[in-house]
């Protein structure tokens, strides 16, 4: 009968595992239960909410953001959230998704960005943050997507709206059927802009999900949100992310109403990692330009991408049973890296396991067992462990056969 072997590696730290970048396919973070209207309750601007504090991987963070979210780009790791789930007024925010679904018809071709849309009257008349697109006009695409995305031009989501789909409202289905798709439960689109309406909302870990989608699939346009400037019909408009006009940041986009108060969505890589944020219900601008320094330079300090195993290193020696060879080499299937709090190796344990002794014959690549890492509180990661190569059995109890001639 084999015997289970069981071996621990080493002690070392703690984390939440959510998912991973696995090639091409995008880690979702993983929703909560909680869900509330977007018409609930928010502090009037100028108010500060502590409430309760974030919770993180490496305790609670006090933040006075309403709702917050931060995750680990490579991992889709969340390393904070408050109230992360809950629907929230998005604001300009909103125009992510509308960035999104115009980068979308870009790929497919069905719109370039020399491409001259048409101004209508509903687009020049659209109050609130404009690039003041002229009446009667065409202005280009590229023209519009970073008077949307820099100025955070209204008028430049309605001529794109239109232009793309016929009307913001056949655009808006679009934007409802892509986020959708994109798994982002807690979000309702009723307009292009961010504009206050109700059942307009999305979560800040929605929020924060959709950047980490636009950073990821649409590589060849996310310049145009690290743009820190831009000049439309002579008039000149900084761009109101104040991450990344200090160079802190590369993208992606700010927000406000009286309802959600002052929101930010901001991506930085430091050191090949890359963190995505999305805060909200802030009570000013200079809170908003605060926290979301802190906060990101908190998610920066704090963690570390830790490489626990290498694709095919050799983790042990498993005794092998009637085998041509006395034991087979254990590799690691895939390369094994996980985020974790700095000092992650005193508190995190990692095993293998495997039946002992392996039976003749194996199969170089066959699966014999697993490594595992095991966070405090019990929470694990595994990764398969395979044979380095092939071992053919010793034939001993096979059948003898002797042909006779006549």
């Amino acid at each position: 009968m084999a015997l289970q072997t069981r071996r621990f590696l080493l002690a070392g730290g703690a984390a939440l595992i959510s998912g991973g970048l696995v090639g091409s396919a995008v880690a979702r973070p993983r929703h909560g239960a909680t869900s509330s209207s977007a018409s609930a309750a928010v502090a009037p601007a100028g108010s500060v909410v502590l409430e309760s504090p974030a919770m993180t991987p490496v305790g609670p963070v006090d933040t006075m953001a309403r709702w917050a979210c931060i995750l680990d780009y490579g991992s889709g790791t969340t390393v904070l959230e408050k109230n992360a789930d809950e629907r929230m007024p998005p604001s300009s925010l909103t125009k992510m998704m509308t960035a999104y679904v115009t980068f979308g018809m870009l790929r497919a071709g069905r719109l370039k960005l020399d491409q001259m849309l048409p101004v209508s009257e509903r687009a020049w008349r659209m109050q609130g943050s404009k690039m003041f697109v002229p009446l009667g006009q065409s202005v280009a695409v590229q023209d519009l997507i970073q008077g949307m995305v820099i100025q955070s031009g209204n008028d430049a989501c309605i001529v794109l709206s239109e232009g793309i789909s016929g009307s913001e409202e056949q655009f808006v289905a679009l934007m409802n059927d892509t986020a959708s798709k994109l798994g982002l439960t807690n979000s309702h689109f009723m307009n292009a802009t961010g504009w206050p309406a109700e059942n307009h909302y999305m979560s800040a870990r929605d929020v924060a999900y959709l950047a980490l989608r636009l950073i990821h699939d649409f590589p060849e346009y996310y310049h145009f949100f690290s743009e820190k400037e831009f000049v439309f019909n002579k008039i000149h408009q900084e761009n109101r992310n104040i991450l990344v006009v200090k160079g802190l940041a590369d993208g992606l986009k700010t927000g406000h109403t009286d309802a959600g108060g002052f929101g930010l969505c901001a991506s930085s890589e430091r050191d090949g990692r890359r963190v995505v944020m999305a805060i909200n219900g802030l009570p000013t601008d200079g809170a908003r330009g605060r926290e979301g320094e802190r906060l990101m330079g908190w998610a920066f300090a704090n963690f570390e991408t830790a490489q626990i195993i290498s694709k095919g290193e050799i983790v042990d020696q498993a005794p092998v049973w009637m085998g041509a060879s006395q034991t087979v080499p254990l590799l690691a299937a895939q390369d094994f890296k996980m985020l974790l709090p700095h000092g992650w190796k005193n508190s995190t344990r990692v095993s293998i396991d495997y039946d002992s002794p392996v039976i003749a014959p194996v199969q170089d690549g066959q699966v014999l067992g697993q490594l595992t890492v095991v966070l405090p509180g019990g929470r694990k990661a595994s990764i398969p462990l395979v044979a380095g190569q092939a071992v053919p059995a010793l034939g001993l109890l096979g059948r003898a056969s002797r042909r006779l001639h006549l």
